[in-house]
């Protein structure tokens, strides 16, 4: 077997036996697995997450998932807990104990001193004899006979049906709670996702310059408007600032290389007819994908016909939406 082999066929087992671990998470949806979500969505504290190793590295990102989606959660090492962080655990709060074998000697420790707290204990283990199992009012079972890594030692296969059984769980509360994706842009408003779902067109283009021309006007007076205002293009009016056209940096290419004199044009000679329009309440990712599926880099904004502004790639670029 060459490399190139060697590298294919272990990637792909790894893939393979990763998948079927988190195929066979779905035997342990059951209703003990409602009732533990359902005793998270009624409790009054937050969601304490703890574990030790690789597991406590999958606990911090089952935490960020269940902030970010409305469940209140905190991460606490196992090993710093019985020196010291257990004094974080109200008697109101749940903990959540990850462990693959639900044996170790920090886990053993740990469990009885948050059961003499008063807190529900949910624990997610592999091995369903496990002290862990056997101590926590609920079990996450995250079966998993076999790691993916040619030695079957390193945490791979495990790690990924602990991450995977954390999403069910927080999908799980998130659809009780009934989260929409305003919700989701509460949390997440200096992010491009959040900013996806609540910046509008409104919030972006008043800040641009506005350069429009009446249909009468001249090329000189035309090309002064589009340079003088730095966005590419002049927007072509009535005399009730109702949109007629636009002229871009296209139209005065063709125009020249269509006219030998041009003088005497008027800005509604070469303007583009029935431009693409967008309103100013739009969200402004539709912006994008406009820009996207037109080819182009600017959009009219409009209230019906009447002409508000202009908003241009670049502002969504700065926004970070692209």
């Amino acid at each position: 077997m060459n490399k190139q082999e060697l590298i294919s066929s272990t990637a792909l087992k790894t893939i393979r036996i990763e998948a079927a671990a988190i195929h066979a998470l779905e035997a342990s949806v059951d209703q003990k697995f409602c009732e533990c979500v359902e005793a998270i969505f009624q409790s009054k504290g937050r969601l304490i997450v703890t574990g030790i190793g690789k597991s406590a590295i999958i606990a911090q990102k089952i935490v960020a998932t269940f902030n970010s989606t409305g469940t209140p959660s905190v991460f606490m090492h196992a090993a710093d807990a019985i020196h010291g962080d257990l004094g974080m655990v109200q008697s109101d709060d749940i903990v959540l104990c990850i462990s693959k074998s639900g044996e170790t000697s920090e886990i053993k420790v740990l469990v009885p001193l948050v059961k003499k707290l008063g807190s529900l204990m949910i624990g997610m283990a592999s091995n369903i004899d496990s002290f862990l199992a056997k101590k926590a009012d609920y079990i996450l079972h995250t079966p998993c006979d076999q790691e993916a890594d040619p030695n079957n030692l390193a945490p791979t296969a495990s790690t990924a049906a602990q991450m995977a059984m954390g999403d069910a769980v927080a999908t799980s509360l998130l659809a009780l709670r009934g989260f929409t994706p305003n919700d989701f842009a509460q949390y997440h408003p200096g992010g491009a996702l959040g900013k996806q779902l609540y910046l509008r067109v409104h919030d972006i283009f008043p800040q641009n310059e506005k350069p429009f021309v009446l249909e009468n006007e001249n090329i000189r007076n035309t090309i002064i408007e589009m340079t003088s205002k730095r966005l590419g293009v002049a927007v072509v009016v009535d005399e009730n600032k109702n949109v007629k056209g636009i002229i871009t940096d296209g139209d005065l290419r063709r125009m020249l290389q269509s006219k030998d004199e041009v003088e005497h044009l008027q800005a509604k000679d070469i303007m583009s007819k029935n431009p693409q329009t967008i309103d100013q309440d739009e969200m402004a990712i539709k912006a994008l994908e406009v820009m996207r599926s037109k080819s182009i880099t600017q959009l009219i904004v409009a209230d019906g016909t009447k002409y508000l502004g202009v908003i241009h790639l670049h502002d969504l670029l700065r926004e970070g939406l692209v």
